[in-house]
């Protein structure tokens, strides 16, 4: 399968996220494929608030499985999300457990008053009850494969379809 092209799909969720007429939004990227994508839509979208970033590393519900990452990354929010409009970006929203972690972790900053979710693609196979708000994409892709985003020297974002590792 050849690579997926990001554009169109940046170009849909900036016009979603636009038509949501949020006020004064927070956004936050779910590192590392939500955060390059909220980089380039924050810019896009010209938002006032400074860009924040999210490592779920420790909220995962798999973490006493899996282990810690090796590559954790801090994150970054401000010290209090209560009563903020936040747009949550990912890359990937497939099972919903990512999101589920995320939200356990904006909810220990605070209470906003609303979350978006925003997301470059949307893969059907949810295993908690989660949906979003803005879609670049809906793919439908076999179990044993992923679609995995990169990022080039240049900061060029792409979206390619590989086979999971077990």
């Amino acid at each position: 399968m050849q690579p997926i092209a990001l554009e169109p799909i940046l170009a849909r969720m900036d016009q979603e996220i636009r038509d949501l007429a949020m006020n004064d939004p927070l956004m936050i990227g779910i590192h590392t494929g939500g955060a390059w994508i909220a980089e380039h839509l924050h810019r896009s979208l010209a938002i006032d608030s400074p860009l924040c970033s999210l490592d779920i590393s420790f909220y995962r519900d798999d973490f006493s499985r899996v282990g810690l990452n090796p590559r954790v990354q801090s994150s970054s929010l401000p010290a209090d999300v209560e009563g903020r409009e936040v747009i949550l970006v990912d890359d990937v929203l497939y099972t919903g457990r990512t999101i589920r972690a995320a939200l356990n972790e904006i909810f220990s900053w605070g209470r906003p008053s609303l979350v978006r979710l925003a997301v470059a693609l949307d893969r059907p196979a949810r295993e908690l009850p989660v949906q979003a708000d803005v879609v670049g994409r809906k793919i439908e892709l076999d179990a044993d494969k992923q679609a995995k985003i990169t990022r080039d020297g240049n900061g060029v974002l792409n979206f390619e379809i590989v086979t999971r590792v077990p």
